[in-house]
């Protein structure tokens, strides 16, 4: 028998609640994605999330530190 109480049609999403955009690489520190994909999420199809969370573990190295004050400004 299908136990229908806990079935959830709810969208895979690699969103780890800490929403935040990277200055510089313009991707969210969370879950890497950029702008865009997040608000066009929810009317991706199933193959299109799965292709941009195939690709997300590639751009974590485009996430670096920031520091701040004077020791950030000499370093660029």
């Amino acid at each position: 028998m299908k136990d229908d109480i806990w079935h959830r049609d709810e969208i895979e999403s690699p969103c780890v609640k800490i929403c935040v955009v990277h200055p510089e690489a313009r991707l969210c520190v969370g879950c890497l994605r950029t702008i865009d994909e997040i608000g066009r999420w929810s009317k991706m199809t199933p193959a299109e999330r799965r292709e941009i969370m195939a690709a997300l573990p590639d751009r974590a190295p485009e996430l670096t530190r920031r520091r701040g004050g004077r020791a950030a400004r000499l370093q660029r």
